[in-house]
């Protein structure tokens, strides 16, 4: 584990993304939390994020620089949590939620991702692009080649796949992978691979499950 990933954890809420900080100086915990987006800023472009401070004392221009370098990243702080009344009350003063939701444990899957944990991407994502993310992930336009993505749940394309993208990624094999063109360079659900699909003529909306034999399956999509 590197210094940044051991000072700032990251996981996937039902509202977005939450950053847990450690006991550390604060510009080192922003500073890691920063260095992470820029390492990974398919993974956190467009996010939510909310934040578990501790018990940190934070006033007015510790929260604001940080929202200011998120904000220009097309990350969006919505949620402080503390520890720290002082904290809480600057939260408050700036308009950034103390509380977040968290999910029933009856919302969690054996995998332990919740199904309300979703990205979503309203755009094409073009080669050279990875997303990770630890839930299921909605893509609003194509997957051009070369780009990929890898998700712990399902992953869903309202679009032309010709990337790769590996659903099911800790193991899960009843995630799916559906697209409206399912013609990918590389398919995977869990540790099942599919080889390259050719680009169809006439495509029709497909869905990716592993079958009653254990292998990976394309079928027509049917919605309902």
């Amino acid at each position: 584990m590197d210094q940044a990933t051991s000072l700032v954890q990251i996981k996937g809420i039902r509202d977005g993304l939450l950053a847990t900080f450690s006991d550390a100086l604060w510009d080192d915990q922003c500073a890691a939390l920063v260095s992470q987006n820029d390492e990974r800023p398919a993974f956190f472009q467009g996010a939510r994020l909310a934040m578990d401070v501790g018990s940190q004392a934070l006033r007015v221009n510790d929260l604001v620089e940080l929202r200011d370098r998120l904000s220009e990243r097309n990350v969006s702080l919505w949620a402080v949590i503390s520890e720290s009344p002082t904290t809480e009350h600057t939260s408050q003063l700036l308009g950034l939620a103390t509380r977040i939701s968290k999910p029933r444990p009856e919302e969690q899957k054996h995998t332990g991702v919740s199904q309300d944990t979703a990205l979503f991407i309203s755009k094409t994502l073009r080669s050279g692009k990875r997303v990770e993310f630890p839930g299921h992930v909605v893509v609003m336009g194509d997957v051009n080649a070369g780009a990929e993505i890898v998700a712990e749940g399902n992953v869903i394309v309202w679009g032309r796949v010709r990337g790769m993208i590996h659903a099911g990624a800790k193991g899960d094999r009843s995630a799916v992978i559906c697209a409206l063109d399912l013609s990918a360079t590389q398919l995977r659900i869990a540790d099942e691979v599919s080889a390259m699909l050719k680009p169809q003529k006439d495509p029709r909306p497909e869905i990716a499950t592993i079958n009653s034999e254990g292998r990976l399956q394309a079928e027509l999509w049917h919605a309902g």
